[in-house]
């Protein structure tokens, strides 16, 4: 036996093949490198469940599995996305399709090696020893990594890029996505246009829009986005960005259509499906919104790659069309996932919303308005964020249609109104999970429109020469309200006008302190289970 390298005995692999034969050549193979412990998966079902849960060090991964929808390429993919995969993981995928679009398709994703059949044995060695040499440079930047120690790692892929040293291209995409994670929107910039500069695929071209791309400043992200979709239909990371362009311009139904795309070109990624179900379900057809929740739970619901939220729209959903039946096995698969983290303050809070749809359908209506009364108490909790107002107010809609009105609900709403209606994407937001019915939607705009004029006055005071008032009133309002758009405007301006505030430590230990329990901003529509 010749050892791939002194560590390999320590690594543990694993080979998702549907075919034995090739399943059995493969881990034959690595057995013969030294690999110290070998497993085998035949199914994408069995390998999106398990993969996440062990800690592999190498995946060998067929392309092609006979008979489903999903292929290995799709399986990485959706892997990455979601953030299960380890960096430091080592993928080689195996397909007998040498085409340019795989290969390029392969190298978008950071699959570390495209092997083609039929492969050998000195062919498997050699990406293998060259991907895990690779993995080895880049070591204390995945560590970095997986420690959640950001700005530390983003330093050391820029050491590497700025050596253009082993593994540099690497390093820049590593770097340029935890610069967007920590606000340096340039640098990321700038390692994207060095990576295409090398020929290296549309990844950069995406990336590029993202750091070109802060708030307030989409138009040119959404024409690159559209100029590059133009030359390759195909991008699915590409799509995923024009989504999120497109909800922060407040075009929903621009939105909507591209996740739309992006699920029918990856029709087996669960992430995609349920994003696109989400979306569908605020902003678009209901019919169309149960038919992609329904495809992403049957497809994913005990992956790692699903978010839970995506069951209880779903339930909302089942409600709505009064299929009893289908709710009650929601209402039971719920309690089965709650089961397993009982302290849970988010599956919890999904636990309650959809007993409460299975109580109004019941007719048990005292009992759900009782609960609705409960998570609408709860507003001004720290751990209560937008997810769980949009879905206190799914919940006082329906009750609202079966006429059983929650008491004082206008108190409720308006409190609600102004922690969460940011800007008027939120505010939409908002309207829509209340269904639009006008007895909830006049109080959230009044919330919204208070929140306006509450900025229009700090910004007045401080046009007027009187920065240290402005800080004060809007943090004031900001105590008052938990908005944080109120929160970020008083940061601005104690950030422009510190040398004419005096004694600023004070106003910034009280910004701080706001943040630190009620920090919530953007649209919020967590559409994907995030890490």
């Amino acid at each position: 036996m010749r050892l791939l390298d002194p560590e390999i005995p320590n690594a543990r692999a694993v080979v998702v093949d549907a075919d034995p034969n090739s399943r059995s050549t493969l881990m034959s193979m690595l057995k013969s490198f030294g690999v110290g412990r070998i497993d085998q998966l035949n199914r994408v079902a069995d390998a999106r469940r398990v993969l996440p849960a062990l800690d592999f060090d190498i995946i060998v991964c067929e392309y092609h599995f006979p008979g489903e929808t999903t292929t290995g390429q799709e399986l990485i993919d959706e892997l990455r996305l979601t953030h299960k995969l380890p960096l430091s993981t080592v993928v080689i995928m195996v397909t007998g399709d040498a085409s340019y679009s795989h290969v390029a398709e392969a190298a978008e994703s950071a699959v570390d090696a495209y092997l083609i059949k039929p492969h050998t044995r000195e062919g498997l060695r050699h990406k293998l020893a060259e991907a895990r040499a690779r993995k080895r440079q880049l070591q204390p930047i995945l560590q970095k990594v997986d420690a959640k120690a950001y700005a530390e790692a983003a330093e050391l892929c820029n050491q590497l890029f700025e050596t253009r040293g082993p593994g540099w291209v690497q390093a820049a995409r590593i770097g340029a996505e935890l610069m967007l994670k920590l606000g340096n929107a340039q640098a990321a910039l700038r390692m994207q246009e060095a990576v295409l500069a090398t020929k290296a695929l549309p990844w950069a071209r995406t990336g590029i829009t993202q750091a070109d791309a802060p708030p307030g400043s989409l138009n040119a992200a959404r024409r690159t986005l559209e100029s590059l979709l133009a030359e390759q239909p195909g991008l699915s990371d590409a799509y995923d960005v024009m989504c999120r362009t497109m909800l922060e311009q407040g075009d929903a139904a621009g939105a909507l259509a591209a996740m739309r795309r992006a699920s029918a070109l990856n029709p087996a990624s669960v992430p995609r499906m349920q994003k696109f179900g989400v979306l569908a379900f605020y902003y678009g057809d209901p019919g169309e919104a149960l038919q992609a929740l329904q495809q992403a739970t049957e497809m994913g619901l005990s992956a790692k790659a699903y978010d839970l939220q995506g069951l209880v729209l779903l339930a909302t959903l089942q409600f709505d069309r009064r299929l009893s039946k289908d709710l009650a096995q929601s209402q039971a698969a719920m309690g089965r996932l709650l089961s397993l983290v009982p302290s849970s303050v988010r599956l919890n809070r999904f636990s309650l919303v959809i007993d409460t749809l299975r109580l109004i359908s019941m007719g048990r209506m005292a009992d759900a308005i009782d609960q609705v009364k409960h998570m609408l108490q709860s507003v001004r909790e720290p751990q209560f964020d937008f997810e769980a107002a949009c879905n206190a107010l799914m919940l006082a809609a329906r009750l609202e249609r079966e006429d059983a009105s929650v008491d004082r609900i206008e108190v409720d709403l308006a409190q609600l109104a102004q922690r969460f209606a940011v800007s008027k994407a939120t505010c939409e937001l908002l309207i829509s999970a209340a269904r639009r019915e006008e007895s909830l939607t006049g109080t959230i705009r009044q919330g919204y429109a208070q929140i306006g004029s509450y900025a229009e006055a700090g910004v007045s005071l401080s046009v007027a020469g009187k920065p240290q008032a402005a800080v004060e009133a809007l943090l004031a309002r900001a105590e008052e309200t938990l908005n944080c758009r109120l929160l970020d405007l008083a940061d601005h301006t104690l950030q422009r006008h510190h040398s004419a505030i005096r004694e600023t430590q004070p106003l910034k230990d009280r910004a701080q302190a706001l943040r630190s329990r009620y920090h919530s901003y953007g649209t919020q529509l967590r559409m994907v289970r995030t890490p």
